[in-house]
């Protein structure tokens, strides 16, 4: 078993004074030097855009840096390319998992390292044993047979890991592993990376969920604003600490919603029925209100109906059975444009269904806008006025924090969380009665999510009616008036959140309602 490394153990890599520049003169890097020890779990942290990422993905060859030396294993490298830092060691599993889900799990982990026989045919039978040993070295909970199509999110990332174990790799970067899990997976994903640890691997990860660097890591390195700030071990440091190196002041994680009287009922859901291409029931006779003034928060494990509930809300699906309405006009079967009159909606996938990643940020920003606000348009709303896109974008990126190259840069080049903002602040700047939040701080850093929790209760403050679905328990009780828990698609619980425990929503999740 490897032991905890020591302030004298020798580094294993060693980035010294990185500096990278993206054109025309955006400072990503800042004189980094950051050292990883062999045998640790090291994490990074930072705001939305403190150069986290950028800095592991020089280290793995996907961008090149403009300064700066990287030691590994005693040596100068600079990797070209991914795969020369697979070869050397080195594998990085991204946020965004690309699978062939037609393919078995041994399948995508032995996918182009195949072992063949000396006709040069797959062999798929040393193939299979091959990540057979690996599952079973490592205590990964997967079935090597299984078809990726029919995993969940978190075996499909345990998936990522094993291609690169599988390829002998013993230094392993996680971008955000925790962000697409739900609480009930993480404990597991844990528990294996532990044990990788314990194995001699080093592993350096992402994160902005602060409690999960603390407990995972052995040491923790913050960066601002392209420059490292400090690096120090995660025992004895505290959540409040680390916030406050990352931004620059002291970040609050009490909750700030103060008691007020709900108004009229704005939304409301009565007696919805699912039923998919399969004759499987995904939402049960769901009913539910939210009134003028009243944040509900969704809970559920993943997979219990959240997603056909959104859907369903949207628009991207037709119920079975049931109707919703909106300051009660009903909407169950109205085109997209009417919604979007009644319905802000922030989704949780921001690259697929809440913006177009190639586009420019400003073209981002006025989607919708320019269909239902007049001062965006010429000529009876027939042109679209440039200026006044421009500066719309322009109070958007002000209002909400947004920090990017410039407004006509494609969406793409913001970091995964100013890609959010952007988002977040579109949807909020609408004139809705009525807000949908579909994870909404997923991704987000704790400054930022601070930023957006307190934009959501100035929502719920002005009068508005908002619908937050969120993986975090701890999101839901900071900002809910209300609790409303599925499970296996039907409502289970609808409680005050001053009557409410975790632990009592956990039991509703996991078990839901015996005496429906």
């Amino acid at each position: 078993m490897a032991t905890r490394p020591s302030p004298l153990t020798p580094a294993l890599i060693d980035m010294r004074g990185v500096v990278k520049v993206y054109p025309p003169n955006v400072l990503a890097l800042d004189d980094v030097t950051v050292s990883f020890a062999d045998g640790e779990i090291h994490a990074l942290v930072g705001e939305n855009g403190a150069g986290k990422s950028t800095l592991m993905k020089v280290l793995y060859g996907l961008i090149h840096h403009d300064r700066g030396e990287i030691i590994y294993q005693g040596r100068s490298v600079r990797f070209r390319s991914p795969g020369e830092a697979i070869a050397a060691g080195i594998g990085m599993v991204h946020q965004e998992i690309v699978l062939v889900n037609e393919y078995t799990v041994w399948e995508n982990i032995v996918l182009g390292a195949e072992p063949v026989d000396w006709l040069g045919r797959i062999d798929r039978k040393r193939a299979r044993q091959s990540v057979q040993a690996i599952i079973d070295r490592f205590h990964f909970a997967l079935d090597p047979d299984a078809q990726v199509a029919d995993i969940s999110v978190a075996a499909r990332q345990k998936v990522e890991i094993l291609k690169l174990l599988y390829r002998d790799v013993s230094v392993l970067i996680l971008d955000e592993p925790t962000a697409v899990l739900t609480p009930q997976e993480i404990p597991q994903l844990f528990a294996e990376l532990r044990e990788l640890r314990n194995e001699g691997h080093t592993i350096i990860f992402i994160s902005h969920r602060l409690e999960e660097v603390l407990e995972l890591s052995d040491r923790v390195t913050v960066l601002r604003k392209g420059r490292v700030v400090a690096t120090q071990s995660a025992a004895g440091t505290t959540r409040a600490e680390l916030a406050a190196l990352m931004v620059g002041r002291e970040v609050l994680f009490t909750s700030r919603r103060t008691p007020q009287p709900p108004g009229d009922v704005i939304f409301a859901i009565d007696g919805l029925r699912y039923e998919d291409a399969h004759g499987r029931v995904r939402l049960k006779d769901v009913s539910l209100r939210v009134r003028a003034g009243e944040l509900v928060g969704i809970a559920g494990v993943e997979g219990n109906g959240q997603l056909e509930l959104v859907n369903a809300i949207t628009g991207l699906l037709r119920p079975t059975a049931g109707t919703i309405r909106v300051g009660g006009e009903e909407i169950t079967h109205a085109p997209i444009l009417v919604r979007r009159r009644a319905i802000a909606y922030v989704p949780q996938d921001r690259g697929r269904m809440g913006g177009s990643l190639p586009a420019s940020v400003t073209e981002n920003a006025i989607m919708t806008h320019h269909r239902l606000n007049r001062d965006l348009t010429r000529w009876r709303g027939l042109l679209l006025d440039g200026g006044a896109a421009q500066r719309f974008t322009d109070q958007l990126a002000a209002t909400f924090n947004v920090v990017m190259p410039g407004r006509s840069a494609p969406l793409r080049a913001l970091s995964g969380g100013n890609q959010q903002k952007v988002i977040l602040g579109r949807e909020l700047l609408l004139d809705s009665p009525f807000i949908l939040l579909d994870q909404p701080t997923r991704g987000l850093d704790v400054g930022s999510i601070e930023y957006v929790h307190d934009q959501m209760l100035a929502m719920r403050r002005a009068g508005r009616a908002l619908l937050l679905i969120s993986a975090n328990l701890e999101e839901i009780f900071l900002l809910a008036d209300r609790i409303v828990v599925l499970h296996r698609g039907a409502v289970v619980a609808d409680v005050p959140v001053e009557e409410a425990t975790v632990e009592l929503v956990g039991r509703y999740m996991l078990e839901g309602n015996e005496e429906r």
